[in-house]
């Protein structure tokens, strides 16, 4: 059917509405009944909504249905029909379709329906109209209950629905290209609204206690009103622009002029484009082309630096799913100055008598379920509104007090998991969902910052408030974890820009407060949460016994059950031999019973036994399975007898249809319990979760938008990225070749000093970089991929260092003959009481290298022990709870003597009289006040020399667990490490003969030994050719000691190779075993890079030293070595073992990318590398990079 062709009962109906005579409209005799065939004809129309769409093309609405309700107000029952006619003609086209057509079919019918929908908004915008329906509304709204009917509510209802629809009618951006201050339909609409009183009438059904029901449409009605409004520029309308706005107006109109400037100076220095053929052929030198010939380019020079062979490629497309989601925010727009004024003047109305009354009345309709399905989304959206309107025109907490609480944070929170959930769940309405997510993060920015007002508020009851509100927030764990989840389970491809933007600064916020708090307080304690999985319980499968073993049970079993069928001992009766539920037949539980008998006696459950065969027997009497009711006790026993020493067949458990991931994940469900416990707060291990290649990805992203961004959208971003960078030492997080890119562009935009905290933070990344890659070659590779903390471990100190610490770590290989032997071991020494069965096999084992750790886990690997936990180990002395004052007297002195080497505790275990724990150890001494935290007893791990300590990255792995379950694991393995470090020996060449001096009172054997091993090392150094380290080494040595004479005082002195060999040495084990034996300490922490010499060792030790390492040969060439150096000194500053680094200065363009055509810049190049060398600056007097906190107000 022709839609346009309106159906001929259809078109005699609306002629028998009436008809339209100047400004007067004649209604017919059959009006009332036309108006009924109408709203009959709607509601069956088809799927195409035909009916529908030739009422809007007949334009029904303007010319009939408007000139009645606007002549006829009168005519109640005519009234209401018209009423019910126009709510059904003006609802919103989703509501017809039930969804966005995808069909094009369909998608024009819907656009066609939304076309007469904007034309129904364009005859609403007028007075007469919204003046006839608010005369209508008074009426009713002033009768009292006991007056007012049924009909009388539901055409409040309908009047109220119908200026609901007419303000959800989206805009036309077509038709309404105006410019800013001129109204617009809806200003139109708002208007009329505002003069007919209908605005008034709002606010008394938003405050009145007896008009409650209306709640939830008053609200969607005033969201609807302020659309397209922004609460900060609405509050500020009608006064005068603040001196901070006219300053921001300035710098934004200066950037734009510098931008300008800039892209015209650019034109003017280009050549002109004309004739470019003839502009000559140019070779662009280390550019490969396909061939191994450089590029030969045919244009201008203009162009030359964004030469690239992408340029004639086909841009691929992007698939419809990876394709970034686009914002649902239209352009913003702002409306007339009349308009603008009423609108501000009902939101101050409206907080004053109406907002914390309707927001209690809507969530407790929301919590009571009463409101329809997403109703939500404008309690959130009045939230965030209503709440930055209060903020920016006069902040009065108290107006908004119903919904600053932490109850509201709960709720927002909840929310934005549900729909994180939905998002996931229902793909298809994933925009809707990312867009309720999105109104419920604004809500949560817009709670915090009101939160922040309050705290700097000069009311103290305010401050005391929002304290107690962000002790509560900081405390729980969910608020603290709801950031990191966010920016964790980002999706560029549902979740919009701008829901990026409003997550990056809510974080930014939400971090200043939160390191504000925890800078007053030493000690902060928050709520810990911890997901504690059970262990699934093992199968029910009995492991066969040996016939010998059942004939040694047997007696026990049978004395417990005479005792029991004599009477002393009580039977169990809660015990069934079978399910009357189950769907398992009778025939096979009766044997299932059989066999549970069989385990109740093996386990030793003589009783049970007992009683579930007593049970059995009244179930199954026939056949005497489990023997006949009058047997006597002999007999009964004897059956036991039988059943336990029997051959069952025992069955499998019966497989579900139940896919296996599926039954794992309820398993783990029932398995799963969460532990609640206290712990203190650090902010420096809380950041260092969002040091993350997912976190920075996101705010790289949104980087990328700079030039859209607002200065302090910028300056969020820039923020988090220096807390990683700086506060971290993470820098190698951004070493991604897609963020170098982004720094390029950032550097050559013309506007780039309008960006001047960006550009600072790109030069100081670039720099860090740099620095790196001149001393691992690899960093360039690493540029390809986004990294984890490992990886970037690996980076900065090594590649070596976690595979030194993976090979250490591997476990012993045990062939089938070693297990056999474990096994006959194992069952020869079980039954042996008073005796280690651990210490018995060790002492038997063929092979002497097991530890008692290697043998216990390979025990628990065959099946012959459960777990580690039963094979306990006494522990001697760890029970002392008391320290005696010779006992602490140790303790400092050990301490004092190891807390120089990498670990320190072990240390200490090790030569402590006393054996205690580890743990009263540490307790000790952190009470004696010799360590402040525990963490500086750690094992330090071992770090590649010679890499920077600027790049030192904070180990994110050492977290202290609060689980017991964990803590009682790490226990029982401490049992069997400790024991192992008494076994085995350091394969450096000895830890302690590191930490010992020189000096000291060493005994002379001891000392020679100590000569020996190090000539004997430096003989095999020599034969591989390091002569020039060793002297290198030697001269250090004696030059320090003599410095130490000179000075009268001593400190540590780092040893810095400055040549590449000296370098290649310092890497060289061999070599490292010598620089131990002589006394010289590796490094202690993070912060430290090179091996220094200790402060402990004196001028004569030191001598003694480079004496041993000297050798005759060379006696001569180390003193002609010394007389130079000791020239060089008189030149060049003292401080010879600090390293001199070149200053690195990145090039802007790839020398590959350079174009040569002549050799001014080669001349140009070797006079400022000349003059570099001249006057070399040490990379620590790099400019560092310095992001000052916004202002409070931002």
């Amino acid at each position: 059917m022709d839609l346009y062709m309106m159906n001929c009962e259809l078109l005699a109906t609306c002629s028998a509405l009436g008809f339209l005579e100047g400004d007067t409209y004649h209604k017919e005799p059959d009006c009332l009944e036309s108006v009924k065939d109408l709203i009959r004809y709607l509601r069956h129309e088809d799927e195409t909504r035909d009916i529908r769409q030739q009422l809007g093309a007949a334009q029904i609405l303007q010319n009939d249905l408007i000139p009645i309700i606007v002549q006829y107000p009168q005519d109640k029952q005519l009234f209401d029909a018209v009423i019910r006619l126009m709510v059904n003609l003006t609802q919103p086209a989703v509501l017809c379709f039930g969804k966005l057509p995808e069909e094009a079919s369909f998608r024009h019918h819907f656009l066609q329906i939304v076309s007469y929908l904007q034309a129904y908004k364009e005859a609403f915008a007028n007075e007469k109209i919204f003046g006839v329906l608010s005369e209508k509304l008074y009426d009713l709204l002033q009768l009292d209950w006991e007056q007012r009917q049924e009909e009388d509510n539901l055409l409040i209802e309908r009047i109220l629905l119908l200026v609901r629809n007419v303000l959800h009618v989206p805009a036309d951006p077509d038709e309404e290209k105006n410019i800013d201050d001129d109204a617009n339909t809806h200003d139109r609409v708002l208007w009329a609204i505002h003069i007919s009183g209908m605005d008034d009438l709002l606010k008394f059904l938003a405050s009145s206690q007896s008009e409650q029901q209306w709640s939830l449409h008053v609200l969607e009605i005033i969201s609807l009103m302020f659309r397209d409004q922004n609460p900060e520029q609405l509050a500020a309308t009608g006064q005068a622009r603040s001196a901070k706005e006219q300053v921001a107006d300035a710098a934004e109109l200066e950037h734009l002029r510098q931008k300008e400037l800039a892209e015209r100076r650019s034109r003017v220095l280009q050549r002109s484009s004309r004739h470019s053929r003839f502009g000559g052929c140019y070779v662009i030198q280390g550019l490969k082309s396909f061939g191994d010939r450089d590029v030969v380019m045919h244009k201008g020079l203009q162009n030359v630096n964004n030469y690239s062979h992408d340029l004639t490629k086909v841009i691929r497309r992007v698939p419809k799913r990876r394709q970034l989601a686009r914002d649902g925010e239209g352009v913003s727009r702002r409306s007339a100055l009349n308009v603008r004024l009423f609108l501000k003047e009902f939101c101050v109305e409206f907080l004053e008598n109406c907002y914390n009354r309707l927001m209690y009345l809507v969530k407790d309709h929301l919590i009571r379920e009463k409101a329809q399905m997403h109703d939500e989304t404008y309690y959130l959206w009045a939230m965030a509104f209503f709440m930055a309107f209060n903020r920016a025109s006069s902040f009065q907490p108290q107006l908004v007090s119903e919904t600053v609480s932490v109850r509201t944070f709960h709720f927002i929170e909840q929310s934005l998991n549900k729909y994180y959930e939905m998002l996931l769940l229902d793909k298809k309405e994933a925009t809707s969902w990312s867009r309720r997510m999105h109104l419920a993060l604004k809500a949560y920015q817009e709670l915090l910052t009101t939160v922040h007002e309050m705290d700097h508020s000069q009311e103290e009851a305010l401050r005391n408030s929002s304290h107690i509100i962000k002790n509560n927030i900081f405390y729980l764990m969910e608020y603290r974890e709801l950031f990191l989840t966010l920016f964790r389970k980002f999706d560029a491809t549902k979740q919009p820009r701008s829901f990026l933007k409003d997550l990056v600064e809510t974080t930014h916020l939400f971090l200043k407060m939160l390191e504000r708090f925890c800078k007053g307080r030493s000690n902060l304690v928050v709520q810990s949460k911890k997901v504690k999985r059970k262990k699934k319980p093992a199968s029910s499968a009995v492991q066969p016994r040996a016939p010998e073993e059942l004939e040694n049970m047997w007696p026990g079993l049978a004395e417990q059950i005479d005792k029991c069928i004599k009477g002393p001992e009580p039977l169990p009766e809660d015990v069934v031999p079978f399910d009357a539920a189950s769907e398992i037949p009778l025939e096979e539980q009766r044997a299932e019973a059989m066999v549970r008998i069989q385990d109740s006696l093996l386990a030793g459950q003589a009783p049970e036994a007992l009683s579930l065969l007593r049970s059995a027997r009244e179930v199954w009497p026939e056949g005497d399975v489990f023997g006949s009711s009058s047997l006597g006790p002999d007999e009964e026993v004897e059956l036991l007898r039988q059943i336990f020493f029997a051959t069952l067949p025992r069955q499998t458990a019966p497989e579900t249809d139940e896919p296996e991931e599926a039954a794992e994940e309820v398993a783990e469900e029932e398995l799963a319990s969460v532990k609640v416990s206290e712990k203190e707060f650090s902010f420096l291990d809380y950041m260092k979760r969002f040091a993350s290649a997912s976190v920075v990805k996101a705010y790289v992203l949104l980087f990328k938008n700079y030039q859209q961004n607002s200065a302090h959208t910028n300056h969020c971003v820039v923020k988090m990225l220096h807390r990683i960078s700086c506060d971290l030492k993470m820098e190698a997080l951004l070493f991604q070749l897609s963020v170098f890119c982004l720094f390029k562009r950032l550097l050559s935009d013309p506007a780039a000093a309008a960006y001047k905290e960006l550009v600072t933070f790109a030069k100081y990344i670039v720099g860090k970089f740099f620095a790196l890659a001149a001393s691992n070659k690899k960093a360039y590779v690493e540029l390809l991929f986004w990294k984890s903390t490992a990886v970037i471990r690996e980076m900065t100190e090594g590649y070596a260092t976690a595979g030194k610490d993976e090979t250490s770590l591997k476990a012993v290989q045990w062939t089938e003959e070693d297990e056999e032997e474990l096994r006959e071991l194992f069952y020869k020494y079980k039954e042996v009481e008073g005796e280690d069965i651990l210490n018995n096999i060790l002492a038997h084992l063929t092979a002497r290298n097991r530890t008692r750790k290697q043998v216990a886990q390979r025990l628990v690997r065959l099946g012959l022990a459960r777990s580690l936990r039963d094979f306990p180990r006494e522990r001697k002395g760890t029970r002392i709870v008391l320290w005696t004052e010779d006992q602490e007297l140790e303790l400092q002195r050990l301490f004092e003597e190891f807390r120089d080497t990498d670990d320190i505790l072990a240390n200490v275990m090790r030569h402590i009289t006393a054996k205690r724990s580890k743990a009263r150890i540490i307790e000790k001494l952190l009470s004696m006040g010799l360590v402040s935290d525990r963490k500086e007893l750690y094992k330090k791990r071992r770090r590649k020399p010679g890499s920077a300590a600027d790049f030192a990255i904070p180990d994110l792995d050492e977290t202290e667990e609060d689980d017991d379950e964990e803590e009682e694991e790490e226990e029982e393995e401490d049992d069997f490490d400790s024991e192992e470090e008494g076994e085995s020996t350091w394969k450096d060449g000895g830890h302690d003969v590191e930490n010992r001096p020189l000096g000291g009172q060493p005994d002379r054997k001891g000392g020679a030994a100590l000569d020996r091993d190090c000539q004997e090392l430096v003989r095999c150094l020599r034969q591989e050719g390091l002569f020039g380290p060793l002297l290198w080494l030697q001269n250090c040595l004696n030059r320090t000691a003599s410095d130490r004479e000179e000075d009268g005082c001593a400190q540590p002195v780092p040893l810095v190779p400055l040549t590449e060999e000296n370098e290649d040495a310092m890497e060289h084990k061999r070599f490292q075993k010598l620089l131990r034996k002589v006394g010289i300490r590796a490094p202690a922490s993070e912060q430290e890079s090179f091996w220094r010499i200790p402060a402990k060792l004196s001028p004569d030790q030191l001598r003694q030293a480079a004496a041993s390492i000297a050798s005759k040969e060379v006696e001569g060439e180390t003193k002609q070595q010394l007389a130079a150096e000791e020239h060089l000194e008189t030149e060049e500053p003292r401080c010879l073992t600090v390293e001199k680094e070149e200053p690195i200065q990145p090039p802007l363009v790839p020398k590959r990318r350079r174009l040569v055509i002549d050799g001014e810049e080669q001349e140009e190049a070797n006079s400022q590398g000349s003059s570099d060398e001249d006057e070399p600056q040490p990379a620590g007097k790099r400019k560092c990079l310095r992001i000052e906190e916004e202002e409070e107000e931002d």
